[in-house]
């Protein structure tokens, strides 16, 4: 596409030249991209300028400031409020999907890929942006929420190829940053609200607003909020939808524990939701209620419900043994994924392995430190992804919430504590590691590096 269309309604040029795409991310830039140089949180694009045009990008536009280098160079201030503008003249197809947001501090992940395989039985193509989502198109995976560009490229792709509904993980920093800008949504859903990310934003009811702007000013046709959590009540006053759904557990006329999950009655149906932990049948319920407001009844939609299943890394069991994965890395989290555990192995003891990640919310590690000592028998204390910070003062944090009499072991190597807790797992104990779920790397320092607990966990049970 010119570069003149692209720029249409914003800034003028005489400068004629071709351009592949849109970037701001020199990671992810392709030979004759315009890159992007915006500030970011830590770094100001212009740092990144010179990798850009050795990965070949055609273009600069950068925010505020005249700059020289091998490639024009576009000026445009107020760079940021412009980026919606940018992707919709270049990605023209992206506005033919239509599109449904998950929000919440858990669940996001679970609701949408249920969604999604309810879609897929019921033979509708569909895809997911978020933390496991794979572009069915692309197949690489799209992390939660990804920028701006990213999403829209995404949308364009699936709209080549025939997709015409995606199903997207809102998250609050997306919502802040204006990552969504510019999209509708047919549905937007709320799934639960507890304490996460207040590194970012300072205050519960920040935090809450922020989730807030996914229902307000018509920027999702339909609301469906879950009626269980305290804070429904603020997000239905505040949504312009005038006729909001609400769900909760208590939807099901019944529901009792199964061997793989709940025997659940719903609208007179009787089922089996293969599915552990009560959170489930509220994630559960948020995908049906989605699937039934596009127009499908309960003959189709229920009986797909039996044939559900957790996405990667979300209380997931390995290998038919008593060990279990999942992302819980919130306290609400772990409090639900221990509370399966117990659950499902009433007479057992229950180890969990976890740690929280570096520079990241410091309220909630004392707080998943008491949840691990009241929810499990034996504690090792790891690392999570420590970032920049000291990992046993990570630690410390942590341990300032449990309680002296707990059976607590530090081992800082995950790789190490994992291998030690299954090697010692005793036949009537069941383990949990939670934290990095589906992730494949651990971040040190600055530095990435291949890490996987279920691969981990595997190479530890043979």
């Amino acid at each position: 596409m010119d570069i003149k269309l692209i720029l249409k309604n914003i800034v003028k040029t005489d400068l004629t030249l071709s351009v592949s795409g849109l970037s701001l991310n020199t990671k992810t830039l392709n030979k004759g991209d315009v890159f992007v140089a915006l500030q970011g949180e830590r770094n100001h694009g212009i740092e990144f300028i010179e990798n850009a045009i050795k990965k070949g990008c055609a273009a600069v536009l950068i925010d505020g400031m005249d700059f020289n280098c091998s490639v024009p160079t576009i000026r445009i201030d107020n760079l940021q409020t412009h980026l919606s503008k940018l992707a919709q003249n270049f990605y023209t197809k992206a506005s033919n999907v239509d599109l449904i947001a998950v929000t919440g501090t858990n669940g996001k992940t679970s609701v949408s890929h249920y969604i999604s395989q309810l879609l897929d039985f019921l033979v509708t193509d569909n895809g997911v942006i978020g933390t496991l989502g794979m572009s069915k198109t692309q197949n690489k995976s799209i992390n939660t929420t990804p920028d701006i560009f990213t999403i829209y490229s995404t949308l364009q792709e699936y709209s080549s190829n025939g997709i015409h509904l995606a199903v997207i993980e809102a998250s609050s920093h997306a919502l802040m940053q204006g990552r969504l800008e510019g999209l509708s949504f047919i549905q937007g859903i709320f799934t639960n609200l507890t304490q996460d990310h207040l590194d970012y934003h300072q205050t519960m009811d920040n935090y809450r607003e922020a989730k807030g702007k996914l229902f307000q000013d018509n920027f999702s046709k339909k609301a469906i909020i879950n009626r269980d959590d305290e804070n429904h009540q603020y997000f239905l006053d505040t949504s312009s939808d005038k006729e909001p759904i609400t769900f909760g557990v208590d939807d099901l006329e019944y529901f009792k524990n199964s061997d793989k999950g709940f025997i659940c009655q719903l609208n007179d149906y009787v089922f089996e939701l293969p599915l552990v932990g009560e959170f489930n049948l509220s994630n559960a319920i948020a995908a049906y209620n989605s699937v039934k407001c596009l127009g499908f009844n309960d003959d189709q939609i229920i009986p797909c419900l039996a044939k559900l299943s957790p996405p990667p890394g979300r209380m997931q069991q390995l290998a038919n043994s008593n060990i279990w994965i999942d992302y819980a890395h919130t306290p609400d989290a772990l409090d639900n994924a221990l509370s399966t555990l117990r659950m499902h192995y009433p007479e057992f003891n229950i180890r969990v392995i976890f740690g929280c990640g570096g520079d990241r919310d410091k309220g909630k590690r004392q707080m998943m430190g008491k949840i691990a000592s009241e929810r499990a028998d034996s504690i090792i204390l790891t690392n999570d992804n420590p970032r920049s910070e000291d990992p046993q003062a990570i630690i410390d944090d942590i341990l300032a919430g449990t309680k002296v009499e707990n059976d607590v072991q530090i081992i800082l190597d995950r790789g190490d504590a994992i291998r030690s807790a299954i090697h010692s797992l005793r036949e009537e104990e069941a383990l949990l590691i939670a934290g990095k779920g589906h992730e494949t790397t651990q971040v040190i320092g600055s530095k990435s590096h291949p890490f996987s607990d279920i691969e981990v966990a595997l190479d530890a049970l043979k």
